[in-house]
């Protein structure tokens, strides 16, 4: 088991990619992410104030020497728009990493699958590192990777929902064929949900309402911090088996009847 997570030609320590979206200030969200100890920063390129530079920028507040950038197409609702916004975030040189985000529902905000694996496969020709958030269809997945995508992002629930993981058979099917790094993102609501992706074997988790929509974002932020290392250990340490009936902890040989 690699103890960092490895995505395309970057390596990292933690495990934990974070959002910076929904804060209530960006004091707040300096400090979540100084205490998330993320290294992988996730942000909608139409968020940022591009066109005004005085406008408050998030990337000003924080070393981006310690941060590797993961820049995403939130808001495009066509292969078109993913596509333009992901160039406009190469060309900005921000970072050669994409996360794919095509909308195919504004009610349920849930990803269009056919968009969003002809977005990954022209993006993964124009040599992006492309990370691909899709709906936890196995079989999707499964193209998503043979297009070349660097690590796949499938959804636990709708975005923002904080139902946790709707369906772990199909995250696990995932997991079971996968030969990129699975990152569970979208609809995490509590540390014990990222934990238990963790505990199913994901590589990582990627999260941002949880944590900015959280009574104290800096303390939920530590949070999840220990949540995904305390199921990424139990992953590896290899939890005990669910039974049926009821099985002694302690050995009946050698008692005194």
């Amino acid at each position: 088991m690699s103890e960092t997570l490895k995505i395309g030609p970057y390596e990292f320590k933690s495990r934990l990619l974070l959002g910076t979206g929904k804060f209530t200030d960006l004091k707040i969200q300096e400090q979540a992410v100084r205490v998330s100890e993320a290294e992988v920063l996730t942000f909608a390129i139409r968020r940022l104030p591009i066109d005004n530079p005085d406008a408050p920028n998030f990337l000003e507040t924080l070393d981006l020497k310690k941060f590797t950038l993961l820049p995403n197409t939130a808001g495009a609702y066509t292969v078109e728009e993913a596509v333009r916004i992901a160039r406009l975030a190469k060309a900005s040189g921000l970072c050669d990493m994409i996360k794919v985000e095509v909308i195919g529902d504004p009610r349920t905000l849930l990803p269009d699958p056919v968009g969003t694996l002809e977005a990954t496969k022209i993006l993964v020709d124009e040599g992006f590192i492309v990370l691909p958030y899709t709906s936890d269809d196995p079989i999707l997945a499964r193209k998503l990777q043979e297009a070349g995508a660097a690590a796949v992002m499938p959804g636990a629930s709708p975005i923002g929902s904080g139902q946790g993981i709707v369906n772990p058979n199909n995250l696990r099917f995932i997991l079971e064929e996968a030969k990129v790094p699975i990152i569970v993102d979208a609809g995490i609501g509590g540390p014990a949900d990222a934990a238990l992706a963790m505990e199913l074997g994901a590589d990582g988790v990627l999260l941002n309402t949880a944590v900015a929509g959280a009574g104290d974002p800096v303390l939920m932020a530590e949070a999840f911090k220990l949540a995904v290392e305390a199921g990424r250990k139990g992953f590896i340490a290899g939890r005990i088996p669910k039974k049926r009936y009821a099985s002694a902890s302690s050995p009946v040989e050698g008692m005194i009847e």
